[in-house]
């Protein structure tokens, strides 16, 4: 994460409460694991309910607040773990994807609503219309987790990054957030104005958040959809 040097922030209380409903699974996704038999990295045993049921994370905060840069870390550390990761990233000021003059570009421009093209190691979708992130996420159901940037009010656990004691409020205002990364020292005058119960974390901790995730993966895994 650069250059910011943050303390680390240790033995936060864990908090949230996620409504567990059950889900049906959908057909797998090229590129996830599906053998619920395999093992993670460390040796413990991947159940059915992860082999189904990925652990959802939402990173959220304002903009320059370093979301891309802590999913790209946490994507890394994760798969070393022997996870499989999925992301999805809300972009509210809209993108594009395809270049112009390839030829799925000339088949929307003539009017396809939704192009979709696949080879033997990727496939791409582009499709005229936006989507809710619950359905975007029920489409990488047979990953083990999916990281989503953005998406602020959407309710699930979410890790809220503070730049400075302005960033406070989405603390506060924001449904399902269970931690925030703090650019300051977790344990100064910032931290301190958090809610009671929220974990907390340095902005450059890392691979503290990933074992967070790590080993909070079942609560992250009982999200409502």
């Amino acid at each position: 994460m650069g250059s910011r040097g943050m303390v680390s922030g240790r033995g936060f209380r864990r908090s949230g409460r996620v409504r567990r409903t059950p889900t049906s699974a959908p057909l797998p996704v090229s590129g996830a694991r599906t053998d619920s038999r395999s093992n993670y990295a460390d040796g413990s045993v991947r159940s059915e309910q992860s082999s189904f049921r990925p652990a959802v994370c939402q990173v959220v905060g304002y903009k320059n607040s370093g979301k891309t840069t802590l999913i790209c870390e946490l994507i890394q550390l994760l798969q070393s773990k022997g996870c499989s990761v999925a992301v999805i990233k809300h972009d509210v000021h809209g993108f594009e994807t395809d270049r112009p003059g390839t030829d799925t570009w000339r088949q929307r421009e003539a009017g396809a609503r939704a192009v979709a093209i696949t080879g033997t190691e990727q496939s791409f979708i582009f499709e005229s219309r936006s989507r809710e992130l619950a359905e975007l996420i029920k489409a990488f159901m047979h990953y083990d987790y999916v990281l989503v940037e953005g998406f602020k009010e959407e309710p699930y656990p979410k890790i809220v990054l503070i730049r400075n004691a302005a960033d406070l409020e989405l603390t506060a205002r924001l449904p399902g957030v269970a931690a925030a990364a703090i650019w300051e020292d977790p344990s100064g005058s910032i931290a301190r104005c958090l809610p009671e119960g929220q974990r907390r974390f340095g902005i450059n901790d890392i691979s503290e958040i990933a074992e967070y995730l790590w080993r909070e993966r079942s609560f992250f895994q009982n999200f409502n959809i």
